[in-house]
């Protein structure tokens, strides 16, 4: 069944299933851009396939017969049974359940329209435990978009830093607030993560959880948060000299790499 906008409307007339605003829910109506966001995911016959938060199907019908499995979640269980009149169970898995409660080890390719509240947090969990994905794609609030893409500057963080680590993130294109319904007030952007398979994981995920601490006083410098980190200042002092940084430098200017190198030394002054 393909969404546009009138089917939208007949939707929520005939079954009174309105976006719910606690939730974050905002209807794609316009189904060339659905068609444009998941062909962004790249999905073949091999493809284990999860999309977050189908709503009523709007990317789900770009999205069926194109992967060997398709699984759907939605935490609202309205969502989720009017998905269920629509699709047969060989077609599509709908799951009504809170994304972070769901193993989602076992998928190669992500998709989703996350809502603005959680979406830090979601692709976190998503990042750190989808270990199969090969490549996500997101639709989020334009706003946003640089805490994930950015490798420096004053909109980057852990989640960046994450990112960035395991994968390849990159800006796709632009939603116009007219493509869903009810209209946001603000603009959408969607962008991809690339997975790097060959990366260890475990140590890339290390790594991000001592970024996580050194970016928790952002208006400290590193060797405060680093000495705060270690116990130690005179340690910190000399791990970001060895990195040939000055004793002045921030947590936001500190690229991914460095992030890594930085783990390193920190292990081996702890050893």
């Amino acid at each position: 069944m393909e969404i546009d906008r009138k089917v939208i409307n007949d939707i929520v007339k005939g079954l009174g299933i309105s976006p719910n605003k606690d939730l974050g829910q905002n209807f794609l109506v316009d189904p060339l851009v659905c068609d444009k966001i998941a062909n962004s995911l790249d999905l073949n016959e091999k493809d284990d396939t999860l999309e977050i938060g189908p709503g009523l199907g709007s990317l789900t019908n770009f999205l069926v017969n194109k992967s060997r499995m398709l699984d759907v979640v939605d935490i609202d269980a309205r969502m989720c049974n009017f998905l269920s009149t629509v699709y047969k169970p060989n077609e599509v898995n709908i799951i009504n359940e809170d994304i972070r409660n769901v193993d989602v080890s076992k998928y190669t390719k992500i998709i989703g329209n996350l809502p603005y509240y959680i979406t830090t947090e979601l692709v976190t969990f998503l990042l750190e435990k989808s270990v199969d994905c090969e490549k996500m794609v997101f639709m989020i609030q334009t706003e946003a978009t640089n805490r994930f893409l950015d490798d420096s500057g004053k909109e980057y963080g852990a989640v960046s830093v994450l990112s960035h680590l395991l994968g390849t993130p990159k800006r796709l294109f632009s939603v116009k607030a007219s493509a869903f319904y009810p209209a946001p007030k603000c603009g959408s952007t969607v962008f991809e993560i690339k997975i790097n398979k060959d990366v260890d994981r475990e140590k890339m995920i290390s790594v991000y959880k001592m970024a996580k601490q050194l970016f928790l006083n952002r208006r400290k410098t590193l060797l405060n948060n680093l000495g705060g980190y270690l116990g130690d200042k005179e340690k910190g002092s000399s791990i970001i000299t060895k990195l040939g940084l000055p004793l002045t430098v921030r947590p936001e200017e500190i690229k991914p790499n460095v992030y890594v190198e930085l783990y390193n030394l920190v292990k081996e002054v702890n050893l």
